[in-house]
């Protein structure tokens, strides 16, 4: 139950809403919130990431940031290198209370078509963990999901999106994206 690592290259292109004005862009998507956090430092076994809080912090400064509270999110691709991953970070992000993102999973509330879908991409079990891409793959998808392109896949109606990576060291990176009207 931990995904492979595998090779993988990823690029975003940003561009400033003027400019993406400008040349016609059609397929943008609007950046609310980026925030990296680092663990914070506490009298604790220093061999052991702290992922938690550095997700919690994250996510509560990305929430703050695009103005919005998870309740608002339409979909969320989140870092699951091991099983349990996604179900300790459904907590970290708020999407559910401590203690209940088993109950989330067994009522299908993350699922496609539930009411906050989680990694309808399959996560990283599903496709690997290309170590450097990862966060952008993540962001590539929720992109995919606000322009109406996921196929099979996709969320109907999306508006917002979270994306979620952590790097055992401990970084982790919160983006809220945004469909563009």
């Amino acid at each position: 139950m931990c995904s492979v690592n595998v090779d993988g290259s990823a690029a975003a292109v940003l561009a400033s809403e003027r400019k993406a004005k400008q040349l016609g862009l059609k397929r943008a998507v609007r950046v609310k919130a980026s925030v990296l956090t680092s663990d914070p430092w506490t009298d604790r076994d220093l061999v052991m990431p702290d992922v938690n809080t550095c997700t919690r912090l994250a996510a509560k400064k990305a929430y703050e940031m695009a103005g919005i509270g998870p309740e608002d999110l339409s979909l969320v691709e989140l870092h699951d290198c091991f099983a349990t991953a996604e179900i300790l970070h459904y907590e970290n992000l708020g999407l559910c209370k401590d203690g209940e993102a088993g109950r989330m999973i067994d009522q299908g509330q993350t699922a496609l078509g539930g009411k906050i879908p989680v990694n309808v991409s399959g996560g990283l079990l599903s496709k690997g963990h290309p170590l450097g891409a990862t966060g952008i793959a993540n962001i590539y998808e929720v992109s995919t999901h606000l322009r109406g392109e996921a196929g099979k896949r996709q969320v109907p109606n999306a508006r917002l999106g979270l994306t979620h990576v952590i790097g055992l060291g401990s970084a982790c990176a919160v983006h809220v994206l945004e469909k563009v009207a």
